[in-house]
């Protein structure tokens, strides 16, 4: 690295340099997969952004991540499974013979 070189650029082609193993877009283009960020972009505004980023809406940390925890069950339709693990359903009770 010379005098006039910029770390910041030295550090992105060093980043470059070192993942070209898991670069592989023209490979994957022809295989048909799918690549881009968008979709995972989209889901995030869907998720997170629709329900924590209203208007006059303030969060804790902790307060989001509930919050978030049980959107994400309610759109992956895993609501009943969350929800009988979050009131402990999903344990063995046995019985008390009298």
């Amino acid at each position: 690295m010379g005098p006039a070189a910029d770390p910041q650029l030295e550090k992105q082609i060093g980043y470059f340099e070192n993942n070209q193993d898991k670069m592989k877009y023209q490979t994957y283009r022809k295989a048909g997969y799918f690549y881009g960020s968008g979709v995972v972009e989209a889901g995030c505004k869907v998720v997170i952004g629709q329900r924590l980023k209203n208007s006059g809406m303030f969060w804790t940390e902790s307060g989001a991540q509930n919050v978030l925890n049980l959107r994400c069950a309610l759109l992956s339709h895993r609501w009943e499974e969350c929800w009988n693990q979050i009131n402990g359903l999903n344990t063995f009770q046995a019985k008390v013979a009298a």
